[in-house]
């Protein structure tokens, strides 16, 4: 897009994630590169408030909060020719209609794909210590536990299954390495050697659910995973093992997984769940074994700044006339997030 004036970029997304993911260092980079209005945040493409500038955009910059890009929402932007998402997945946000056109799409998700992965190994390390279960007894009875207690607690020689090799799952074995964990993986798309130079032995699903002590799940949404872990495998799982879903609750049955959870067999640290919330009434907000958190593994606070850290470079390099570096195609969305 290299061009002697510069393009015209739109905001669309709920505007409260705006000043988090461009904080005014970055603001200011992207008046430097583009010209916006920082104040026009666009929430729905139909506003004939944003008509004008709609009519006028070359670049969507986009966020959770964003309608979805269909049709109607390309008429009303002839002129685009990019769509920067500062977010992760674009799966619900991209039409097919904007597939069809020649608009590129370019995501953040790599960037989102570190706080997952950093969430994850603090729960990993949490758990191999059974952190979370000598918590509760320790809040009871205001005592140590026995040497006899922690026998099989602790981190060396653990065994971790990651259930997919996506960016969060290679960037959570890379900060897996230093420790003293014995890693598998299992992905479908992942030769044997590659898993190795991954640092994890390679195993079918069924071997790694029958050889971990803690089970990672980092697997896509697609129709190829869903209940992938159903009750028949959820059996599999040693007992006193331990899951971890930061991905989605739809990979997990949630009734098959809130029966072994009710059992005590297994203990969960859930960030996602089906639904999502729970339900009020969901025992699952109750049990000791289970580790609940409100879907914060992703970018948070802070965080956000380093997905509007890669839209503003993304669009510096539209700019230049480089191509994305971190571009979105169509067929990519068969296998990813």
């Amino acid at each position: 897009m290299p061009s002697a004036q510069p393009p015209r970029v739109v905001f669309a997304m709920d505007p409260v994630h705006l000043p988090l993911l461009f904080p005014p260092p970055l603001l200011a980079r992207l008046q430097r590169t583009a010209d916006l209005d920082p104040a026009l945040v666009v929430q729905d493409f139909a506003d004939p408030a944003a008509a004008d500038a709609l009519s006028r955009a070359e670049v969507l910059i986009t966020g959770w909060g964003c309608p979805r890009l269909d049709g109607e929402a390309l008429a009303a932007a002839p002129r685009l020719r990019a769509v920067l998402h500062a977010a992760g997945s674009v799966r619900s946000l991209v039409g097919e209609a904007l597939w069809r056109s020649r608009v590129t799409v370019a995501s953040a998700v790599t960037g989102n794909a570190l706080p997952v992965a950093e969430y994850t190994l603090a729960m990993i390390l949490l758990c191999g210590k059974n952190a979370f279960a000598l918590r509760e007894r320790f809040r009871s009875t205001h005592t140590h536990p026995s040497p006899a207690e922690t026998a099989d607690t602790g981190n060396l020689g653990r065994r971790v299954g990651i259930i997919g090799a996506s960016r969060v799952g290679r960037r959570l074995l890379a900060l897996l390495r230093p420790f003293d964990l014995a890693v598998s993986l299992y992905d479908p798309y992942v030769s044997a050697t590659e898993a190795v130079a991954l640092g994890a032995e390679p195993l079918s699903l069924e071997d790694l659910l029958r050889t971990s002590d803690i089970v990672s799940l980092h697997a896509p949404d697609i129709p190829e995973t869903h209940r992938m872990l159903d009750r028949d495998r959820l059996a599999l799982v040693r007992d006193g093992g331990v899951l971890i879903n930061t991905s989605r609750g739809a990979l997990v049955d949630p009734a098959a997984l809130t029966d072994e959870l009710l059992s005590g067999r297994l203990s969960a640290v859930l960030d996602v769940t089906e639904p999502e919330p729970l339900p009020a009434g969901s025992p699952l907000y109750g049990l000791p074994n289970v580790f609940l958190t409100p879907h914060i593994a992703g970018s948070l606070g802070n965080e956000l700044a380093r997905l509007g850290g890669i839209v503003v470079e993304e669009l510096e390099r539209l700019v230049a006339g480089l191509p994305p570096a971190h571009e979105v195609r169509r067929a990519d969305l068969a296998h990813v997030a």
